[in-house]
């Protein structure tokens, strides 16, 4: 061999040798780096099943398209999505026709890990309906008046970007559903989530199952919500909901009959009555206080004044003590509400009386039902 060759030779001896000096020195930094960072260093063995765990986890979006800045939030959660590593994700807008229900049994059908309900409280009763019983994880992005599920799991209200990072990283957590079942006249209810689950025509009048997961009422607070001015709520939120109130202060008291579980009838004299799965409000109003969400049961609340505005001012001071843990147990008051626990509830109004679901009116019933469905609802929330 000429020189030249030796030389070439010995130059390739040396670029190897380099190289592997190099390579040793690489994985002793990562070797170091992982005993001090643990959370930073990742060898490319470690950061495949890493990565082959997130193309696992599909998370679809069922978004109202008619809420401010969802366009803008579409590319954002493609964003987040791309720098997590996860797998393209399904978004699904809803329509007049079905407000979420059909969306989400679909992207169930298509192997999502998590659904995600973008939008108000319309929108997270349709994604629950299809997604109670399923043991998929619902997640939450409110953008909503009320946004009242997400108040009582304390997800983020005005940051819709953290709320989707909670809904991919955060905890299960099983929660209670509630269902209320309209016995006489179902015809004349309007409910588009119940309507978009099932085959019957809309105007049927067999019973029919309408979900909520936080409060279900008759009477003054249902007149409330279907009183309440669209355009103010768009303006100034559910503080619209108290300006329409303030119309209803003069209202008149129901006569209900009432049954819990398999107690006897009781007929009782009320403003509103109210049957909740948890009970924190928008202004930080807690109604039913004992209201637990995954304890099995419904909370009952009679709410009753006597005396005009002296009894609404009466029980808007229950209302604020009971918030902070203190009960006013002073007999005839003049503005008071009355609690109870029960698993079925049986309401009957004669003359008939609006209903609401979770802030969505339903119609006028003469004749509802209550149960609750442990457990059926797998929630994301924080750890």
């Amino acid at each position: 061999m000429s020189w030249v060759e030796w030389v070439a030779v010995l130059a390739g001896v040396l670029a190897l040798a380099a190289l592997g000096l190099g390579l040793w020195v690489y994985r002793q930094q990562l070797s170091l780096l992982a005993r001090l960072h643990p959370g930073h260093a990742r060898t490319e063995d470690a950061e495949a099943p890493a990565e082959r765990e997130g193309e696992r986890r599909l998370v679809a979006f069922v978004a109202n398209p008619s809420k401010p800045d969802v366009a803008a939030l579409r590319s954002a959660v493609y964003k987040a999505a791309s720098e997590r590593y996860l797998p393209e994700p399904m978004w699904l807008e809803t329509t007049v026709e079905d407000p979420g229900v059909g969306q989400a049994r679909q992207a169930v059908e298509a192997g999502a890990d998590i659904v995600v309900a973008v939008g108000g409280d319309g929108t997270v009763r349709a994604v629950a309906e299809a997604l109670a019983g399923t043991g998929v994880p619902m997640g939450l992005m409110p953008l909503g008046t009320g946004n009242l599920l997400a108040r009582n799991l304390d997800i983020p209200l005005n940051d819709p970007i953290a709320a989707m990072h909670l809904a991919i990283d955060g905890v299960d957590k099983p929660i209670d559903v509630g269902w209320l079942r309209v016995l006489r006249w179902e015809s004349q209810m309007d409910d588009d989530v119940a309507e978009a689950a099932d085959d019957l025509p809309a105007d049927t009048d067999a019973p029919r199952d309408h979900i909520f997961l936080v409060i279900a009422g008759l009477g003054f607070d249902a007149a409330m919500v279907a009183d309440a001015d669209e355009q103010l709520k768009a303006k100034v939120g559910w503080i619209a909901y108290f300006v329409a109130g303030v119309r209803h202060l003069h209202g008149r008291r129901l006569k209900v009959r009432l049954r819990l579980d398999d107690q006897p009838t009781q007929t009782v004299r009320v403003r509103s009555l109210l049957v909740g799965n948890c009970g924190r409000l928008p202004g930080g109003i807690t109604l039913l206080p004992d209201a637990v969400l995954d304890d099995g049961v419904l909370d009952i609340a009679a709410i009753d004044t006597r005396g005009g505005i002296a009894g609404w001012a009466q029980l808007f001071g229950e209302v604020v003590l009971q918030g902070v843990g203190v009960r006013n147990e002073l007999p005839n008051k003049i503005g008071r509400i009355d609690h109870a626990r029960a698993r079925n509830v049986r309401i009957a109004v004669p003359g008939g009386e609006h209903v609401q679901v979770d802030g969505d009116i339903v119609g006028r019933a003469t004749a509802i039902s209550a149960r609750v469905d442990p457990g059926a609802l797998i929630m994301r929330v924080a750890g």
